[in-house]
């Protein structure tokens, strides 16, 4: 059996997860912090090789997650991400047996996301009318309109090139989690903004990114992220300003409105079918708070 040191084991699991299974460059990231996490965790503690890890170690690092008040989800994924290191060091003959074989991930109840009404929609772009000249508003309206009429993913918004819409289609060609591409359809009045902006940021289609800044470089994540927190902090009394709540309010929106679940997971790239059904959740409790206000028997 091979002996390699935990810390040169976890860069040749970073190196397979990147260059095999294709990972996003977030979740890969994701990984790398919960590894490095655990390696620090394990060398206070003297343990340098991968055969030296025992399952107390491993219920010891939980119960130190745990003091430092990372929420059951989070905790999770650092299992989810040390059963994968595990499972890569077994069949690679590292080690013969998983220490995390019999540790359980923490029971917790999936909160609900937030989301917005449709007249809260409605009035942020009100705002952005108000709130920003005429060329800006334009780049301003098609960042919201692809976040909640497309359902995409910041990432996902980020990356996407000019030549990935398809008006004559009515389209979108989008580059997913774990690099799987979909197609997203694009509704009349999306296209509508869709057209104003490219008339407006680039006629000639000569820049490649579809979003782009003053460099002529991609936009990124935080720039989306500080837009839509700003905007959402002057429209809505939501806790949660990210742009992540105008995937969540068009996915419910559909919902509430009789579209279909495979459909509406097909749209927003879900691998499971049990990641969409959250929405269902979520229309369910504003039926109930519907219930309670108006019913005269609630």
């Amino acid at each position: 059996m091979k002996m390699i040191l935990i810390n040169e084991l976890s860069e040749l699991f970073f190196n397979q997860i990147e260059n095999i299974e294709r990972l996003s460059g977030n979740t890969l990231e994701s990984y790398k912090r919960d590894i490095h996490k655990f390696i620090d965790f394990l060398s206070d503690k003297n343990i340098l090789k991968i055969d030296e890890i025992k399952e107390r170690h491993i219920r010891l690092f939980l119960m130190e997650l745990n003091n430092s008040e990372l929420s059951r989800t989070s905790i999770s994924r650092h299992l989810s991400t040390l059963r994968k290191f595990f499972h890569f060091c077994i069949i690679n003959d590292y080690i013969e047996n998983s220490p995390i074989e019999n540790i359980s991930n923490p029971k917790y109840k999936r909160k609900l996301p937030e989301t917005l009404l449709v007249d809260s929609y409605e009035e942020i772009f009100r705002f952005i009318d108000g709130k920003y000249e005429i060329k800006e508003s334009k780049r301003v309206k098609v960042i919201f309109e692809l976040l909640y009429g497309c359902a995409l993913r910041v990432t996902e918004l980020c990356m996407l090139d000019i030549g990935n819409i398809d008006m004559m289609k009515k389209s979108i060609r989008v580059l997913g989690k774990g690099s799987k591409t979909r197609i997203v359809p694009i509704g009349d009045k999306s296209i509508l903004v869709i057209k104003d902006y490219i008339k407006e940021f680039n006629p000639t289609g000569r820049i490649n990114p579809f979003l782009y800044d003053k460099k002529e470089e991609r936009t990124n994540r935080q720039q989306i992220y500080h837009l839509v927190n700003k905007i959402l902090s002057n429209v809505s009394d939501i806790k949660k300003k990210s742009p992540h709540i105008l995937r969540h309010a068009a996915a419910t929106h559909m919902l509430d409105r009789d579209a279909d679940l495979i459909a509406i997971k097909e749209l927003l790239g879900h691998e499971n079918l049990s990641t969409t059904q959250i929405y269902t959740h979520v229309s369910i409790e504003k039926l109930k708070k519907s219930y309670k206000k108006a019913h005269p028997k609630s």
